[in-house]
């Protein structure tokens, strides 16, 4: 084992601070990496906080982040997939069973065996959980570990390894190419990656935001459209028109007021998470034979499909870029939605720690 810097939480209430923690010396399919940028998910700030607890409780001390770039320091002898030097990405799973059917169709993010890239129970040893990536370093196992597109912007390629899978994954499951009418609702950190991928896909893009002030901004990331929620005529005016609507809104709102902009066979998918059920009223339904779904990230396969397709298109999140001594001032503006769209954190700030 090695000692690594990092940001670690003590307690649902403790502030993140500085800390040691001990990773594991690579085996011979892992691979070590220098973490360069780190992406502030909100899922980091439930988890510290300890606000999923009914499903998902937080073992303490927490080292949390899953939208990790980095470069490669040292292989493992059986690796073949990379070689020092490379630039890399781990986002929210590090290992499954691999045999499972899931992990066989490619789906390891439903793997029952998946473990997370922090909070898992750590099969190494190594200490009682894992530990992501607000860290200096960290070694994952080589199938785990995704190739970055050396043409993308290191600090916004980060957020592509959660919120940007997390929106093409669906727009890939629901078929959206070009000529399909798709709506994103909500512009944040989820919503304005939906927009820009659903724009390179070929799609016309209808953005929904109850913030009128939002609709130049959506118009510049790639929305056709934007409508204001609240405006009952302009919500009108879409009505049975929608092949596919992503909802990225984390808060409990009227969903029923989206399934009937749905064409015949439209889908909603959300990937948002309100605390709230959403109340779903059958004849939005039944009239179209419209449907309702959820999603999480993709499997890797897919996620290195969409840092392929990022590549292409020269997409990227856009982000604030602060170093680690403010992060505590970032989960206090997260809520707020205080960020235009995403926190990064910059890993080269940890060396003064």
């Amino acid at each position: 084992m090695y000692n690594a810097k990092a940001y670690s939480a003590v307690s649902a209430t403790s502030p993140l601070a500085s800390d040691t923690i001990a990773r594991r010396d690579p085996t011979e399919h892992d691979v070590q990496i220098e973490i360069l940028f780190c992406g502030i998910c909100h899922s980091d700030l439930h988890s510290v906080r300890d606000e999923w607890s009914d499903f998902m409780s937080t073992t303490y001390p927490i080292v949390p982040g899953h939208e990790i770039v980095g470069r490669v320091t040292q292989v493992g002898s059986a690796v073949t997939k990379f070689k020092s030097g490379d630039l890399v990405g781990v986002g929210c799973m590090v290992d499954s069973d691999g045999h499972c059917p899931k992990c066989k169709a490619g789906f390891e993010q439903f793997c029952q065996n998946a473990i997370f890239t922090y909070n898992s129970p750590d099969e190494h040893k190594t200490a009682p959980v894992t530990y992501g990536g607000y860290s200096n370093s960290i070694v994952v196992d080589q199938r785990f570990v995704l190739r970055v597109p050396p043409n993308l912007d290191l600090a916004g390629v980060a957020p592509l390894l959660c919120a940007g899978i997390t929106t093409y994954s669906p727009l890939r499951h629901w078929g959206v190419i070009e000529g399909k009418k798709v709506g994103v609702v909500g512009l944040g950190g989820l919503g304005h990656m939906g927009v820009k991928l659903a724009h390179a896909m070929g799609a016309h893009v209808v953005v929904f935001t109850t913030s009128p002030d939002k609709k130049e901004d959506a118009l510049r990331l790639g929305a056709d459209e934007v409508v204001v929620s609240r405006n009952a005529d302009e919500m009108q005016k879409h009505a049975g028109s929608f092949d596919f609507i992503l909802d990225t809104v984390a808060a409990k709102h009227d969903i029923n007021a989206y399934l009937n902009l749905l064409d015949l066979d439209g889908n909603i998918t959300l990937v948002g998470a309100p605390e709230k059920p959403l109340d779903v009223a059958a004849f939005s339904l039944i009239m179209s034979r419209r449907s309702l779904s959820g999603s999480m990230i993709g499997g890797i396969a897919e996620t290195q499909e969409m840092l392929d397709f990022c590549g292409e298109h020269n997409i990227t999140a856009d982000v604030e870029v602060i170093p680690i001594q403010k992060v505590n001032e970032a989960y206090e503006r997260l809520p707020k939605s205080d960020v235009k769209y995403r926190f990064v954190i910059d890993m080269a700030s940890l060396k003064s720690e």
